[in-house]
């Protein structure tokens, strides 16, 4: 058996990431695979859950067996400070399954990869999709038992108050800006960072993301109160010699006029969710919350979906549960229509 310890190493040209190594030449290709397929994010993430899981294992992929799966996913598992410490969410000891099963699924793409390409000495994937169903004659992966059940938890959305004074706490014309793009148009993180000049039609109060998620593109509305966020900021705040076609941009120090990052975003959140008192103030709970409002004003689902960018339905229903009062409205109109149906106690029914 041979040894293999990765070395996760970024290149970077002029701040550029170009490309992402680990020491191994198939993961190696398989970096440079992703890198032209996903998104920055993406990558970056791809490459640290498969350093982790080659650093836990200790052995090329050729060498990796099943049986090296389940252990990694054995002490994954494991508690990460005590026993009788859990998270509140799901009640479990160590990584949260969401982690756990996103480190596999990085996993089990490379080795869809190497045994794509016919020339890595690997013949089948070494991580199962799922484990064998009980009845008998079923298929493997086939309504079999998924290796991590991720608990379905709805995601936290802020209210009114919170809203609030989370934008009381905004400092510049460009973070209410950022802030209401996602609030108010239900815009991802990314998707507000990729922003362009051209991607802003004032007249008609219409975005078009270019990017969306998956290379997906849409237009979308968005409350007046962006636009004239945005309108400040583009008077008062940006720098003149900013030459970057991204909307939002450094303000201060020597990356003044450079586009603006994610953790710089998530700084900026983090700094104001801090100031106004708030426990926890995510760009992705300001797009929950966005969609959730939308849809307590009564917005179809299907529209929410399209202002979503969401590629299937499914995902859109969750704003069914966060909607206050919408469950409560449904069953009560069907309560109603039941009752009336049912002849009250102590009447008889005349013939």
């Amino acid at each position: 058996m041979s040894l293999f310890m990765p070395c996760l190493i970024h290149h970077r040209r002029d701040r550029e990431l170009v490309s992402i190594t680990l020491g191994h030449p198939l993961l190696d290709d398989y970096l440079a695979f992703v890198a032209v397929r996903a998104r920055t994010n993406t990558w970056l993430a791809v490459a640290s859950d498969l350093k982790i899981f080659f650093g836990v294992v200790a052995k090329p992929p050729a060498e990796v067996t099943p049986a090296d799966v389940f252990a990694f996913l054995s002490g994954q598992r494991a508690p990460r400070h005590g026993e009788r410490v859990v998270r509140l969410e799901d009640g479990e000891p160590g990584l949260a399954a969401r982690t756990i099963a996103r480190r596999l699924s990085s996993v089990r793409g490379l080795y869809a990869y190497l045994a794509a390409r016919g020339d890595t000495g690997v013949g089948r994937n070494p991580v199962p999709s799922s484990l064998a169903a009980r009845r008998p004659g079923a298929r493997r992966g086939k309504g079999g038992v998924a290796l991590i059940r991720t608990p379905r938890t709805l995601p936290r959305v802020l209210a009114p108050a919170e809203v609030d004074a989370l934008v009381a706490a905004l400092r510049t014309h460009r973070d209410r800006a950022m802030v209401e793009a996602m609030l108010l148009g239900g815009l991802r993180r990314c998707e507000v960072l990729g922003l362009r000049g051209e991607d802003v039609n004032t007249g008609e109060r219409r975005l078009f993301v270019a990017e969306g998620k998956g290379g997906s593109q849409r237009v979308v509305p968005v409350s007046g109160r962006f636009f004239a966020s945005l309108g400040d900021y583009l008077e008062y705040e940006r720098p003149a010699e900013a030459t970057t076609k991204q909307l939002f941009v450094v303000l201060k120090g020597p990356r003044r006029g450079e586009p603006l990052s994610a953790s710089g975003l998530d700084e900026i959140l983090d700094g104001a969710r801090a100031r106004a008192g708030l426990a926890k103030a995510t760009c992705h709970q300001l797009r929950h919350t966005c969609f959730t409002r939308l849809r307590e004003a009564g917005m179809a689902l299907e529209a929410i979906q399209a202002q979503a960018g969401h590629a299937s339905i499914e995902s859109t229903r969750i704003y069914l549960h966060l909607a206050n009062g919408w469950l409560e409205k449904e069953y009560l109109r069907a309560a109603e229509a039941i009752e009336a149906q049912v002849v009250p106690l102590g009447v008889e029914a005349t013939g």
